[in-house]
């Protein structure tokens, strides 16, 4: 329900093409976005502080293995923290709103990340689900590095949105099928 909020109020005018649950990017997103001039918005859905905390261990906001584990050509190094993740424009953390508090963000792995916060709407959503209003309690701050998405790569991330939603189809054919078959 967090993903659909974000996709259809957050990100709707912003984005081509939306993808939940993807490693297209080369880490984990729970909803990846092109924007309408080929750049990546990366969200994270968090439904725990623990979660949102948790958060900064993971590799995306590190430079390599290396720095961690070390490799055939030296030893480990200090870690080396990253802005945003690889391949990213603009990198956001969602979260309901109830579990947000103003001294979580020194708990983000970066100052450059957005804050969404969700919660209960009033009425339900074409398809009977809770609608949720989405506030953007801090932006983020785009990565000026971050390449444009050629043609292909573009497509790629197509393929696959388009893929997922068959997919998702097929998982509500399998729950629901007479009513899907009417």
């Amino acid at each position: 329900m967090i993903a659909r909020a974000l996709c259809t109020q957050f990100l709707q005018r912003k984005c081509i093409v939306l993808v939940p649950n993807t490693t297209w990017a080369g880490n984990e997103a729970d909803v990846l976005g092109v924007t309408m001039d080929l750049r990546l918005i990366d969200i994270e859905i968090k439904i725990s502080r623990s979660d949102l905390k948790a958060d900064a261990g993971k590799m995306k906001w590190w430079r390599s293995e290396q720095y961690l584990w070390g490799d055939a050509h030296g030893p480990a190094r200090p870690r080396m923290p990253r802005e945003w993740p690889r391949k990213v424009w603009k990198h956001y953390y969602a979260l309901p709103a109830d579990l947000w508090k103003p001294e979580l963000l020194a708990c983000l792995p970066t100052p450059r990340s957005g804050v969404l916060l969700l919660k209960q709407g009033r009425g339900f959503d074409s398809v009977g689900n809770p609608l949720l209003d989405v506030h953007c309690e801090r932006r983020s701050q785009p990565c000026k590095d971050a390449d444009k998405l050629t043609a292909e790569q573009a497509l790629d991330v197509a393929r696959l949105a388009n893929l997922r939603m068959w997919d998702a189809y097929g998982r509500l054919h399998k729950r629901e099928p007479a009513e899907v078959a009417t």
